[in-house]
C-alpha cells in the first residue's frame, strides 16, 4: 500500500489536516488560552473554504479506483493522529469520510458548539449565504434567482422541518443554506426539550423544598401520638423532623438547576483522558488564595466531586428518596462510620472495584487540597459524603476533623457550640455531616457511595 497523488504528499496533506483540526478546536468557541474565540462572517467563510478544499481533494480520490490504497493510507495516518492522548476526544471520529463533507462538519461545530448570540448567528448566516451564492455564480448566470427558488422549495412548516432535521438527512447538492436551516431547527428542538426538562426539574426541586412533610409516614405518626404516656414520642418526632430536613436539603442541592448543569459539565470534562483535564485545571488561576478568597478553588473542588458521582447520579437521588428514619443516635452513626476505617464493615465494595476515572479525580483532588483540607467544609456536606470513598486518605482526613469536634477538642473548623455548651450533637451542622456519611456509606445493604 502506497500513497499516490500528483499534487500533494501524505505528509503535506496531514499538515493541512492538523491545521483544519486547529480551526475546529477554535470553532468550539475557545482559544487554547481559554479565552473566547470570536468568529465574524469573513473568518467563518475561511473555515468553510478549508472544508471545501478537503471536499474537492477527497472528491478527486473517489473519481478513480487508483486512489483506494491512498485513502486507506490517509485513514491510517488520521487514526494515528486521533489516537494520541492529547487529541481532542470530540474530534476522535475524524476520517476521510468526515473530510469528504468537511463544510458540513464546520457548520455543525458553528451551530452546536457556540452560543447562538445575535452577532454570531448573523455572521453564520451571512457566510453561509455568501458561500452558496459564490458556488452558484460559477455555473449560473442568474444565480440569485436560482438561489431564491431553492429557498422557496424548502419552505416547509417548522414542525416538519424539525422532524426532517432529526433524521440527519443528506443534503447533498442542495448547498449549505438548507443544511444550516436543518441544523438550526435541530438545535432549536434540543433547546426546547432541555427547557422542558429544566422546568420539570424546578417543579420537583420546589416540591422537595416546600412539601417535605409529605415524606413522613403519617399513619405511623398518628398511631404514636394516640398512645398515652409514650416518652419516646417527642424524641421520635424531633428525630423525624431533623432527618427529613437534612434529606430535603440534600435533595434540593442535587436537583438544583445549577448542580445539574455542573454535573453535565463535569461528565464532559472527565470523559477526556486524564492528561487533558489535568491541563485544563493547571491553567486555572487561583491567585485569589493569597487574598483569603477561595471561591474559584471551591468551585473547582465541587466540579471534581460531582465528576466522581456523575455516572451514578440517578442512584444517588434514588437512595436519598429511599432513606427513612431509624432511631440510631448521631453518636451511634458516628461509630458505625468509624468502623469503616477499622475494616469492620462487610457491605462496601473494595478499592479494587472502584472506577479508575474516579480514582484519578480523587488523587488529583488530594494533591490540590494539600494544606487546604478545610475547604471540604465549604462544599455541600452531602456531596462530600457521597463522592469520597472511605478507603481514600481524603476520607480519613475529613473524618479525623469530625472526630476532633466530636471530642470537643480545639479546632479552627468548629461548626457548632454543642461541645462548649455540653450538649449532645443532635441537629447541628456536625450531626448533619455525620448523618450524610452514615446514610451514604453504611445505611442499607449496598451503600450508594460505592455502587
Amino acid at each position: 500500500m502506497s500513497w499516490s497523488h500528483p499534487d500533494l504528499s501524505l505528509q503535506e496533506l496531514m499538515k493541512l489536516v492538523k491545521g483544519f483540526v486547529d480551526i475546529l478546536i477554535l470553532l468550539s468557541g475557545y482559544q487554547s488560552s481559554g479565552r473566547l474565540a470570536h468568529w465574524d462572517s469573513q473568518n467563518i467563510k475561511k473555515a468553510f473554504q478549508w472544508g471545501l478544499f478537503f471536499e474537492n481533494f477527497l472528491g478527486s480520490f473517489s473519481s478513480s479506483d487508483d486512489y483506494v490504497d491512498s485513502v486507506m493510507e490517509l485513514d491510517g495516518a488520521i487514526s494515528e493522529m486521533t489516537s494520541a492522548a492529547s487529541f481532542p476526544k470530540g474530534l476522535a471520529h475524524l476520517s476521510s469520510v468526515t473530510l469528504a463533507t468537511a463544510q458540513r462538519f464546520v457548520l455543525e461545530h458553528l451551530i452546536h458548539s457556540l452560543p447562538l448570540r445575535d452577532a454570531h448567528f448573523r455572521a453564520l448566516l451571512t457566510a453561509t449565504v455568501e458561500m452558496d451564492l459564490e458556488e452558484l455564480s460559477g455555473s449560473e448566470s442568474d444565480f440569485l434567482n436560482v438561489y431564491l427558488k431553492k429557498l422557496k422549495l424548502q419552505d416547509t412548516p417548522i414542525q416538519e422541518g424539525i422532524e426532517t432535521a432529526r433524521k440527519f438527512g443528506d443534503c447533498g447538492g442542495d448547498g449549505l443554506t438548507k443544511y444550516a436551516v436543518q441544523e438550526i431547527l435541530k438545535r432549536w428542538s434540543m433547546v426546547s426539550l432541555m427547557e422542558t426538562v429544566e422546568t420539570g426539574l424546578d417543579v420537583v426541586s420546589q416540591s422537595v423544598r416546600h412539601n417535605s412533610w409529605s415524606e413522613f409516614d403519617d399513619n405511623l405518626l398518628k398511631e404514636q401520638l394516640k398512645c398515652e404516656n409514650t416518652p419516646v414520642t417527642v424524641d421520635w418526632l424531633v428525630g423525624c423532623l431533623t432527618w427529613n430536613h437534612w434529606k430535603s436539603d440534600s435533595l434540593s442541592y442535587f436537583l438544583d438547576k445549577r448542580t445539574a448543569q455542573l454535573v453535565s459539565g463535569a461528565s464532559l470534562v472527565f470523559s477526556t483522558p486524564k492528561i487533558q483535564w489535568v491541563q485544563i485545571f493547571q491553567q486555572l488561576n487561583f491567585n485569589d488564595l493569597a487574598g483569603g478568597s477561595y471561591d474559584g478553588l471551591c468551585e473547582t473542588i465541587e466540579l471534581m466531586l460531582l465528576g466522581c458521582i456523575a455516572s451514578r447520579w440517578t442512584s444517588v437521588i434514588e437512595h436519598l428518596m429511599s432513606v427513612s428514619y431509624d432511631s440510631r443516635t448521631i453518636l451511634d452513626q458516628y461509630h458505625e462510620v468509624c468502623n469503616l476505617l477499622q475494616g469492620k464493615s462487610t457491605t462496601l465494595i473494595s478499592k479494587q472495584e472502584a472506577i479508575s476515572q474516579e480514582t484519578d479525580i480523587l488523587e488529583y483532588l488530594s494533591g490540590m487540597l494539600d494544606g487546604h483540607v478545610h475547604l471540604l467544609w465549604k462544599i455541600c456536606p452531602a456531596l462530600g459524603a457521597v463522592a469520597i470513598p472511605f478507603w481514600t486518605p481524603l476520607f480519613s482526613l475529613y473524618l479525623s476533623e469530625i472526630e476532633i469536634q466530636v471530642r470537643g477538642d480545639l479546632s479552627t473548623m468548629r461548626c457548632c457550640e454543642c461541645a462548649h455548651n455540653r450538649k449532645e450533637h443532635t441537629d447541628c451542622e456536625l450531626a448533619q455531616r455525620i448523618w450524610y456519611l452514615y446514610i451514604f456509606h453504611v445505611y442499607g445493604s449496598r451503600p450508594v457511595a460505592h455502587s
